[in-house]
């Protein structure tokens, strides 16, 4: 039966990033429609860590969102409690060589100038951090403010908390506009939803749901995959990952980059990781970068030579081509606006993007300047 509902804002996307922005929007006084054609955190981020990090960020923007980020996430561990499983547990991140050393000890320097707590250890003191490290690296930086979330909780936690209307197993099939062009509403195979704001928050998808609006978003998917071992005692304390696993955030290449990602869990599981490579939505099962995420994660942590692993999950990150996400309202298309494209950083940046996209929505203007995450910032390369 088809229904028409009537709200102030329309979310397109019921992962992390979309139950922030409904927390958000909802905690300035909006009425919030959540509408998504799978379930709760049913994409990227039910494949996703749970990384809420500062440690792999230069100076910039996306540094910046992410300290405001923390910031709210402190304050929401706070008041949802242990459900969302968040640990304060610190980032090391480590070298094996004293290049990647003397490389890593000036990116610390320079996240230092922009608020990041960056502590240098030693080759002599990582064992004092990490007693399970392999032997002979070169040292590494602590970086204390790095946390991690249970994605799939958190996410449905922050919506049952924003009281936001769920629409779940809903496709989105086209954005309703007025004569002048300004956004009206959604439609979905259920019915419409009325709406003066729509959020873009789609994840992988959202150039897809841009596209539906007669604007041009270029978000791609770039698949990972993450290997999950038997449960264990907490041996592996911090999030620990290779320092060329920053590089490997950064890079453009299309092609398979893998580094060493090694994290404890509260239930117990070690998640490995990382993989990057852009396959378009192949969900295809690959032995040899399973492989290669094993062969590192034994390399950092000799332990786990002997630990059985017990699954193994795929997801796509949305990358952007500068690897910053759109943000705030798209000029080209009255009332839409863009909370999407944040590749492998989404669960950490959802609460500052939430937050910020709400002032926005309430006419208020944002504590974080949002130009460089404007929307139509592509148009000029399009050309």
């Amino acid at each position: 039966m088809s229904t028409r509902l009537t709200c102030d804002v329309v979310v397109i996307g019921a992962g992390m990033t979309g139950a922030a922005c409904a927390l958000y929007a909802a905690r300035a006084g909006l009425d919030v429609t959540v509408v998504d054609r799978g379930p709760v955190a049913g994409g990227t981020t039910g494949a996703g860590e749970g990384n809420l990090l500062v440690s792999d960020k230069e100076p910039g923007p996306e540094l910046e969102l992410a300290l405001l980020s923390l910031r709210l996430w402190a304050g929401l561990a706070g008041e949802l409690g242990a459900p969302i499983e968040y640990e304060a547990k610190g980032g090391v991140v480590v070298a094996s060589s004293a290049e990647g050393l003397a490389a890593l000890t000036d990116l610390a320097a320079a996240q230092r100038t922009a608020g990041v707590v960056a502590e240098t250890v030693t080759a002599d003191r990582l064992h004092d951090l990490e007693p399970h490290l392999a032997p002979g690296l070169a040292g590494g930086v602590r970086y204390p403010q790095d946390s991690q979330v249970m994605p799939t909780l958190a996410a449905a936690h922050l919506l049952r908390a924003s009281g936001a209307r769920l629409l779940t197993g809903r496709n989105v099939t086209g954005v309703l506009r007025t004569a002048d062009g300004s956004v009206r509403g959604v439609r979905t195979g259920h019915g419409d939803v009325h709406a003066p704001a729509v959020v873009n928050a789609a994840g992988t998808w959202g150039g897809e749901i841009a596209a539906l609006a007669g604007a041009r978003l270029p978000v791609l998917p770039r698949r990972g995959f993450v290997l999950v071992t038997e449960p264990l005692p907490r041996r592996v304390r911090h999030k620990v990952y290779a320092a060329d696993y920053v590089t490997d955030v950064a890079s453009d290449s299309a092609g398979l980059k893998t580094s060493p990602v090694v994290e404890g869990t509260a239930a117990g599981p070690v998640l490995i990781g990382a993989s990057r490579e852009r396959v378009g939505f192949d969900r295809s099962f690959s032995l040899p970068v399973v492989r290669a995420l094993a062969a590192g994660a034994i390399r950092l942590f000799p332990f786990l030579t002997d630990v059985r692993a017990m699954r193994t999950y795929v997801g796509f990150r949305p990358y952007m081509p500068d690897h910053l996400p759109a943000i705030g309202p798209d000029p080209r298309v009255p009332g839409l606006f863009h909370a999407c494209g944040h590749e492998g950083a989404g669960i950490g940046l959802a609460t500052g993007t939430g937050h910020l996209l709400a002032q926005v929505l309430g006419g208020e203007a944002p504590e974080q300047d949002l130009a460089p995450f404007r929307p139509d910032r592509f148009e000029e390369e399009a050309a």
